[in-house]
């Protein structure tokens, strides 16, 4: 009679070797939670406190805001975080309850698709917003831009 060794189904050594995904998808959550506040709070005050408040608020506002790179890079780290943050937690919600393989590949994929979709939306609208483009009529121009 021989004894015939059974190795663990995954020993130490394999479990290291690979990246815990689901560890770095729970720390990502809580760093970019607590920055959110931070970004969300800083936004919230800014736009509805300081100066006038709410009044404030118009097509000259933001385009002043965002003639500044610094609300350029504050507005776009918020939407970053805030997508990835919200995919994330849909990601999480769709791997507990979603039984069948196929439809929680599929519903992955179009989180995934929209995040990457509102993300370079979001990008582009922040990076190439031009109040005053030039070419344009002046009839259709604010009135803070120069004439040209």
């Amino acid at each position: 009679m021989t004894t015939q060794t059974v190795e663990a189904p995954r020993s130490a050594s394999a479990a290291r070797r690979t990246t815990n995904w689901e560890k770095w998808g729970w720390i990502y959550m809580r760093a970019s939670g607590v920055l959110l506040v931070v970004l969300i709070f800083g936004h919230l005050f800014v736009n509805m406190v300081a100066g006038e408040g709410v009044k404030q608020i118009d097509f000259a506002f933001v385009a002043g805001k965002w003639a500044n790179p610094f609300w350029k890079i504050w507005d776009s780290l918020m939407l970053v975080l805030a997508l990835v943050h919200g995919s994330n937690g849909m990601r999480t919600i769709i791997n507990d309850y979603v039984a069948k393989p196929g439809v929680r590949k599929t519903l992955l994929l179009a989180v995934l698709i929209a995040c990457v979709a509102l993300i370079v939306l979001g990008l582009l609208v922040c990076w190439t917003f031009d109040p005053c483009p030039a070419g344009a009529a002046a009839a259709d121009l604010p009135s803070f831009c120069p004439a040209q």
